[in-house]
Formats: structure tokens, sequence, C-alpha cells
């Protein structure tokens, strides 16, 4: 699932080798109105990230942020809108590949859009949906709070690589595996179970492990530790393979990535250089290969290819080599 930054939109944040799992929006306003204003984020009694333009209750701990214009690098949002008799929330999908959104109404002023209800839809790309309209009683704008959730990709993709993955640092090269199936230190949720750590010194060249067309690029984060306020702060390119799965490469090296969103990408070839970003004990690659289950993104199980293409299932604390 998309995580949030500190505006109104999502963006994977990949941390501590794990993606984050809920997106949550909370507005009170219609979109057309948040420039400008404060917003509070805190968490939720889930954990869960809540932005929101009410000061939360006294005594939860929370940072402001100034809502500013929607600027995600996956361009994915549900705006409210308001006309004279009805409230609607739409659905936006400008990103390069299909999109399941979810959207959950926490409280609601409008019986038509009821506290509780529940609203999905999958996108095609560049595309919008209206999920949602109620017509109001009365002129008076009132209040809505929800929350909402994408999943990335379509929910028919079925894993199909032509060849096991290849392994995405140089030829020649060998570098330990710090966390991989069954081990779950830090891949505690769907998306990062069979999600892949390798321990790499900050700066080693990172290649695509299968080809594929660039949906998602971040590279302006350039902080890195093991604490959760870092978790939005990962650089990350996310790869849209042929059978509808995408490839992450997360917690890159600031300003490091040398793709941009719409390329295609050939396995083996140069995309940025490893990191230490995000929410991160060390320098590291964090790889994963994730489908859209319908509701939410979940890692794959992979291989990678050995000598003569061979596959080697990763394991944790053993040596892979690059062939």
């Amino acid at each position: 699932m998309r995580n949030v930054t500190t505006r109104a939109t999502p963006r994977r944040a990949p941390y501590a080798g794990a993606l984050a799992a809920l997106t949550a929006l909370a507005l009170t306003l219609p979109s057309a109105t948040v420039i400008g204003q404060t917003g509070y984020r805190y968490r939720d009694a889930n954990g869960q990230w809540v932005f929101t333009d009410r000061a939360p209750a006294s005594g939860t701990a929370n940072d402001s942020f100034s809502l500013g214009p929607k600027d995600s690098t996956l361009h994915l949002a549900v705006d409210r809108s308001d006309d004279a008799e009805s409230t609607q929330l739409t659905a936006i999908n400008a990103c390069l590949c299909v999109v399941t959104f979810e959207v959950s109404i926490i409280e609601s002023g409008i019986a038509a859009i009821p506290e509780g209800a529940g609203y999905r839809a999958t996108l095609e790309p560049g595309t919008r949906q209206i999920l949602v309209r109620g017509t109001r009683t009365g002129t008076a704008q009132a209040g809505l709070r929800y929350a909402w959730r994408a999943a990335l990709g379509s929910p028919d993709a079925v894993h199909n690589p032509p060849r096991p993955y290849r392994v995405p640092f140089g030829v020649g090269s060998t570098y330990p595996v710090s966390q991989a199936f069954p081990t779950r230190i830090t891949h505690t949720s769907p998306d990062s179970q069979y999600a892949v750590d390798i321990v790499l010194p900050d700066g080693t060249p990172i290649y695509a492990a299968r080809e594929g067309t660039v949906i998602n690029a971040r590279h302006d984060s350039f902080r890195g530790a093991a604490a959760l306020v870092m978790m939005d702060q990962a650089n990350v390119i996310e790869i849209l393979h042929s059978d509808g799965t995408i490839g992450l490469y997360a917690h890159l090296h600031w300003d490091s990535i040398r793709v941009r969103i719409g390329a295609h990408v050939v396995r083996g070839q140069y995309i940025a250089n490893s990191g230490n970003t995000g929410f991160t004990s060390g320098p590291h690659l964090h790889f994963a290969v994730l489908r859209n289950a319908g509701t939410e993104d979940i890692s794959i199980p992979i291989e990678f290819a050995g000598i003569a293409d061979v596959a080697v299932t990763p394991i944790t604390q053993m040596p892979l080599t690059a062939y």
C-alpha cells in the first residue's frame, strides 16, 4: 500500500527493509482549500499515520506541516469536490500502471455518504473515476473525514518471469544477504515478507534485475536512521514488469538515480547507487517484487540467477554473487 508524505498525497516509503502498510488521508475541507492551511501528523491506535487539518487530542504526539499543492511522485490522489447540492470523492490515477483505490469513510455529516462505508475502484493508467457522490441537505459544506489507500499494478497480474532475476549489483561481485524469507526481523508486513535485503556499501552501482517500465523514482532524500520518523524518506525506483508485477529498489543513494519515470529499462541496466536513506540501520539494498492482491501490495517469492542462469533462492546470511 501507499504510505503518506507530509502532504496530502501518498508515496511509497520503504523503511527498515519493509514497506508501510496503509495510506491515511483525513481532510475536513474540499481539496481546493487546503493550500496554506496547517496540517497535523500523528499515529493512531494501530500505529498508522493520520494526516488531518484538525489538531489531535491533547497529549497526542504529533508534528504540524503546511498543506501545500499535491506533488506525489506517483501522482495518486483521492480528491473531494463540492457543488451547490452535492459532495463527491474522485480517485485520480496519473501513474503509468493500473491502480486499485480503496476509501473508508471515518466521519461524515453527509447522509448519502455514511460513516463506515467503503468504496473501491480499479483505474487504468491516466484516468480518474468518481468513487461516491452524495447529495447534501442545505448549502453549508459538511464535514467529511476519510482514509484511502492504493495498490499498484493490475489485481489480475500473475508472476511469470522469463528467467531468474539478475542479482542487482555488479557482475563478479559478492555481498551478503542480511534478510530474506523466512527471516522476518523487519519484513513483517505482506509487502515485505519475501523482500531481500543485501548489505551493500553506500554508493554501490545498482542494476535492473528485470526489464520493464519505470513508474516511480524518488531521489531527493539524503537522510537515513533507524527511527520511524524516517520511514517516508527512502529513495526508491519501481519498475513495472510485463506480467504486471513491480520490482522495488529501495534506500538508494541521494541524487544517484539515473532513470526517469516512463523510461524502458533492460535487464542489467545501471539505474542508481545503493544508499542508506529512509528507515534503515545501515547501507543496504531492499529489493522486492510486488503484486496487487486486490486491496494491498504483497511481495512474491523470487529467485536470482546463479551460474549458467541456474535459479538461486536467497537465504539470510548467504553470500550472493552476480553472474
